[in-house]
C-alpha cells in the first residue's frame, strides 16, 4: 500500500542539494553578546541629617548605599534576606530592613542610622538602657536592635496594632508580650533578650516587672 504522504524524487532531490548547501557554508563563530553598562539613576538622601546626593547603580540596596558609598558601617549586613533584622534603620520614622529595599525607592526621603542616634559623649536613651541592662553581647546585631528598639516604642505609642492584640479596635498596651512580638524580627544569636526588653522597658519608663502581668 502506497503511503498517504507521497514524497517526489524532486523533492527528495531539492531537500538534499539544501543540506549540502547548508554543510558547505563557512562557519560563523557566534559573537558573545555585548554587555550593557549598568544602570545608573542619582538619588538624594537625607542621612542623619545631612544631604547627600549619590549616583548609584539602580540595583544598590539601601544598606550597600550606607555601608559602601558612605562608609556608615554602623549598619550590618546579617543575612541579606530580611530575616535577621541586623540591617534594621529608620526611614521616615518608621523600621525597615534596608537589604531589602533599593536606594533608590527613598529619593527624599530621611533615614537614621545608628550613628545618627547619639554619640559616645552623648548617647541615645536606648543606647544608654542597652548598656546599662546589658542588652547586648558581641554586639553584631545591636544596631538593628536599637533602631527597632527606638521605632517600636513610637509604634505603640501612635497606637499601630499588632498580631497579639486582643481587640484592634484598641490602643496596644506596652506588655513585655507586646514588646516581644514586635521585636520578633530582630535576631541575637547570644539570646540577650531579656535584657533588652529591660531596657525598652527602661526608656518607656515601666517596671518589666509590671509588663509581665
Amino acid at each position: 500500500m502506497m503511503s498517504e504522504i507521497e514524497i517526489s524524487r524532486r523533492g527528495v532531490l531539492a531537500g538534499s542539494a539544501a543540506a549540502a548547501a547548508i554543510a558547505a557554508a563557512p562557519h560563523v563563530e557566534a559573537q558573545p553578546a555585548k554587555a550593557l553598562p549598568p544602570a545608573t539613576m542619582p538619588v538624594s538622601l537625607t542621612i542623619n541629617g545631612k544631604r547627600r546626593d549619590l549616583t548609584l547603580d539602580t540595583r544598590t540596596t539601601l544598606l550597600d548605599t550606607l555601608r559602601e558609598h558612605l562608609q556608615l558601617t554602623g549598619t550590618k549586613k546579617g543575612c541579606d534576606h530580611g530575616q535577621c533584622g541586623a540591617c534594621t534603620v529608620i526611614v521616615n520614622g518608621e523600621r525597615i530592613n534596608s537589604c531589602l529595599s533599593l536606594a533608590v525607592q527613598h529619593q527624599g526621603d530621611e533615614v537614621t542610622t545608628i550613628e545618627g542616634l547619639g554619640t559616645p559623649d552623648k548617647l541615645h536613651p536606648m543606647q544608654a538602657a542597652f548598656v546599662r541592662h546589658d542588652g547586648y553581647q558581641c554586639g553584631y546585631c545591636t544596631p538593628g536592635q536599637i533602631c527597632s528598639a527606638i521605632a517600636v516604642l513610637d509604634e505603640i505609642k501612635r497606637g499601630d496594632p499588632s498580631h497579639v492584640q486582643a481587640d484592634l479596635t484598641q490602643r496596644p498596651q506596652l506588655t513585655s508580650l507586646e514588646m516581644r512580638e514586635r521585636m520578633s524580627g530582630n535576631i541575637c544569636r547570644c539570646g540577650a533578650y531579656s535584657n533588652i526588653a529591660e531596657a525598652m522597658a527602661d526608656v518607656a519608663g515601666v517596671d518589666v516587672k509590671e509588663m509581665e502581668a
